[in-house]
């Protein structure tokens, strides 16, 4: 009687799992897809998936597939169904390069010339620049104060503050910074429109974001100055640069999509690229959550504009008299983001598609989420 019990209990299992994966099918779906150069896999999962970050359920599922993160220039990929469950298929080609998750080109910059760190005033920084020069270049060097136990051949990089983040808080100040990594002015262009947060933000201080100038070796260590040879430059370096060891590690050039356990309740859009305070598909964006939020790479979030308290002025005529009586405005969707590099309390995120704008401020929910 048991066996039979658990028989049924698990065909009632298998039919739910096909109901529930034939319903996130698209219903414009093809049978099979080869796929091409160019494509990216959250096009590809698309074309076969109204939510494209379930890819891994139905993609990982398949025994057939050795690797998959790897999809090929040639692939014809299949839809099929085994053991009741919807699955993509198809033989690997493997000719080419793999295709990328995401377009890799739109988020270089913040993979190899940004990174976030908690205490910038602990760092090694440039305290003078060869013949008292007010920028250097390549082929110049500088003087480095800080660089515990520097030996000749050291490589390093040599980076600029440009923000500091702080979370809790929307629509307020831009936290710009000097060239000693105080909060007043700056004379220097930004990656960011204007940053969400401030000192009094609920959750607190989040990270410093530095971008990369230059790199170089160090040639000769005289008592607590370095001396660094600049090699690769990106931009010029002036006093107060920080300086960190030359990170060699590859980035992670491939992500799958996959959905949070759970949102953090102030989670939201801190900074959006380029100078502008609204963005869509295919540009980056900060978010106010990151490791410590159990967030990672591949993570997607669905972006919402937060409704707003809307007095009744119909009701009562004018805003003194509606004053006491609010309604609450429902939040509207904008689109979604996909994680792709995640620091301690900060993380980077490409915006994936939308309907609306994705302004700062806007608020991060689970991608299933309705309202």
């Amino acid at each position: 009687m048991l066996k039979r019990l658990l028989a049924v209990f698990t065909a009632m299992l298998l039919t739910l799992a096909t109901f529930a994966f034939a319903a996130e099918l698209r219903g414009d779906h093809p049978s099979t897809y080869t796929v091409r150069k160019g494509d990216t896999l959250w096009e590809i999962s698309a074309r076969f998936l109204k939510k494209p970050w379930l890819w891994p359920e139905i993609w990982q599922a398949n025994p057939q597939v050795k690797n998959p993160h790897l999809i090929y220039p040639g692939d014809v990929l299949s839809l099929v169904y085994i053991d009741g469950r919807a699955q993509i298929s198809g033989p690997q080609v493997h000719s080419g390069d793999p295709i990328e998750t995401i377009p890799l080109s739109r988020i270089e910059p913040f993979l190899k010339q940004l990174t976030i760190v908690n205490d910038v005033k602990s760092l090694p920084y440039v305290i003078g620049l060869e013949e008292q020069r007010l920028l250097n270049s390549s082929g110049q060097v500088v003087y480095v104060r800080g660089l515990s136990n520097a030996t000749p051949g050291q490589q390093v990089q040599l980076m600029r503050p440009i923000n500091s983040y702080y979370r809790g808080a929307r629509y307020t100040h831009r936290n710009a910074l000097d060239f000693r990594g105080d909060e007043f002015h700056r004379d220097w262009a930004t990656y960011w429109s204007d940053v969400g947060g401030g000192e009094s933000s609920g959750r607190g201080y989040a990270g410093t974001e530095l971008m990369l100038h230059s790199t170089g070796e160090v040639t000769q260590v005289q008592g607590e100055v370095a001396v660094v040879l600049l090699r690769q430059e990106v931009r010029d370096v002036r006093v107060g640069d920080r300086v960190l060891p030359l990170d060699t590690a590859p980035y992670d050039a491939q992500f799958m999509p996959t959905a949070p356990t759970s949102v953090a309740g102030d989670a939201h859009i801190l900074a959006v690229s380029d100078g502008v305070i609204e963005t869509g598909p295919y540009n980056v964006v900060a978010l106010s959550v990151g490791a410590s939020d159990n967030v990672r790479n591949g993570m997607t979030f669905s972006v919402w504009h937060q409704g707003e308290m809307t007095p009744d002025v119909v009701r009562h005529r004018n805003l003194l008299a509606a004053k006491g009586d609010k309604v609450d405005i429902p939040d509207e969707f904008n689109g979604h983001v996909m994680v792709f590099r995640t620091f301690d309390k900060v993380s980077y995120g490409l915006v994936m598609d939308g309907i609306r704008p994705i302004k700062i401020g806007d608020v991060l929910k689970h991608p299933d989420a309705t309202q």
